[in-house]
């Protein structure tokens, strides 16, 4: 008999799914029917998802209902992959085999995928079915995820605000409990910035960790995969999924999620690679989230000290020629670039005039920058900061208001320069984690009296994924 519980199968988490699906109390295409049910009812508001793949979904539902009861019968259920018949969906960067990957450019031509890419295929062989493909800005390029395909992402938490980027669609999906977990990609705050913005949990793993995360025309090795979740146990679940298991932690990450860590040595830092550039100011409500995070970690029995970090004032410039030097690159029919948006078409021109010594010396610069500021962090075990500087921002507030419907001033509506200074003023300690390698996670922590959620980035030392997730599932119990 189903347990009542289920019916309700949106407030379960990703793990008590997961083995409801792997016991038969609840069969795939149960489930895929139920959040397919739910992104019907609710994505025409939220604009999570770009593309539905309903037919797809079912029918690989009903595949997995007939391997399950197959394997049962043979009294082969250990065989089961890891997620079997759990349903996920994957940012529009991802190439999913016969679904067009947009990557939020009305300048391409959409395309079926012919093949699954590695984070699709990696899951896939771990049991997922795929609902489809979520929002994401113009080649994942920005903090807020809106782009000229389709509607805006917008926070579940409240309408008229981002759900953040680029993985944008895909947390505002999570959040809205239209999928129990998803995939994220992260390359400057990908995952951290939109988990901030919607209230979960978001890890960006260590560089090379998860090796279905890495991009081809990644040269500066920024982008990595990883999961936004509910709860730290759902993540860590994902993560056993996404990292090899000769590379997991002993018994895997779920295994040890709720171990509390041993005290540790945290360093409150405020400082921002890109104050020199960008000087912004953080909200009270971010503080109000940052003060409650330092009480409850306190509270944990870890020790907190301030953290005084000294970034390069060149980091900006040389992050910004390497994070969009691959738009430089991209394939479009020149017939097609006025369609691209205008943050995409300045620095699509602006990578274009560049030297290759430019971008270069850029790269070695990184990598330096790298080498100074993981040994700043190295007197501490693990770095505190806000995961943003401000609650989430009205939708359209990037770039003049263009979805909002709110009166905006029009003397800077498309100035690619103003919106790249918003993006990092709302999120400043973000690009940097990416730069360095090392993995950060976002935790949530407080709501504010408008109902909007706000979080703390923690920053690990390599390796300290496992950590970082124990950190995460000790303060939801708090």
């Amino acid at each position: 008999m189903v347990d009542p519980y289920l019916h309700d199968i949106s407030r379960i988490t990703a793990v008590e799914l997961r083995n409801a699906l792997a016991s038969g109390e609840l069969s795939a295409r149960e489930a895929t029917a139920h959040f397919l049910s739910a992104i019907e009812s609710r994505n025409r508001q939220l604009g999570a998802f770009v593309t539905v793949t309903v037919e797809q979904a079912l029918k690989d539902a009903t595949a997995a209902d007939r391997l399950h009861a197959r394997l049962i019968r043979e009294q082969r259920q250990d065989e089961l992959a890891l997620l079997h018949g759990v349903p996920t969906a994957f940012k529009d960067l991802t190439d999913v085999a016969g679904v067009p990957t947009t990557h939020g450019s009305a300048a391409l031509e959409h395309k079926p995928a012919p093949e699954d890419g590695a984070l699709a295929a990696t899951l896939k062989a771990q049991g997922v079915i795929s609902l489809g493909k979520t929002q994401v800005p113009e080649f994942g390029l920005t903090a807020y995820s809106e782009n000229r395909v389709a509607p805006p992402s917008r926070n579940p938490h409240a309408l008229g605000r981002s759900s953040g980027g680029s993985s944008g669609g895909s947390a505002a999906a999570v959040a809205a409990g239209l999928v129990p977990f998803a995939p994220g990609t992260d390359g400057g705050g990908s995952i951290r910035i939109p988990a901030g913005a919607c209230g979960l949990v978001g890890l960006k793993p260590g560089r090379g960790v998860v090796p279905s995360g890495a991009s081809a025309g990644d040269a500066a090795k920024l982008v990595v995969a990883g999961p936004l979740a509910r709860t730290a146990a759902d993540a860590a679940l994902l993560m056993d999924a996404l990292v090899p298991r000769n590379a997991a932690p002993d018994r895997g990450y779920l295994a040890n999620v709720g171990r509390a860590p041993e005290p540790l040595r945290i360093g409150l830092s405020l400082d921002s690679p890109w104050a020199g550039v960008y000087p912004f100011e953080i909200e009270p409500e971010a503080m109000d989230a940052l003060e409650l995070g330092t009480k409850l970690l306190e509270k944990a029995g870890h020790n907190i000290t301030e953290a005084e970090i000294r970034y390069d004032n060149r980091y900006p410039e040389a992050f910004t020629t390497a994070w969009t030097a691959g738009v430089g690159s991209a394939r479009i029919a020149p017939q097609r670039e006025a369609l691209l948006t205008p943050l995409t078409r300045t620095f699509r021109r602006r990578a274009q005039q560049r030297s290759a010594l430019k971008v270069n010396e850029a790269l070695s610069f990184l990598r330096q920058f790298e080498h100074d500021t993981v040994t700043q962090y190295a007197r501490w075990d693990v770095i505190l900061m806000p995961t943003l500087a401000q609650t989430p921002r009205p939708v359209g507030w990037f770039t003049g208001g263009g979805h909002s419907g709110e009166p905006w001033p029009s003397e800077w509506a498309g100035d690619a320069d103003e919106d790249y200074k918003r993006q990092c003023q709302y999120a400043p300690w973000s690009s940097m984690v990416n730069v360095c390698g090392l993995p950060a996670i976002s935790i949530p922590v407080h709501t504010t009296t408008s109902g909007l959620p706000l979080g703390i980035q923690l920053i690990g030392r390599f390796g300290s994924e496992l950590l970082l997730l124990q950190l995460a599932a000790a303060l939801e119990t708090r």
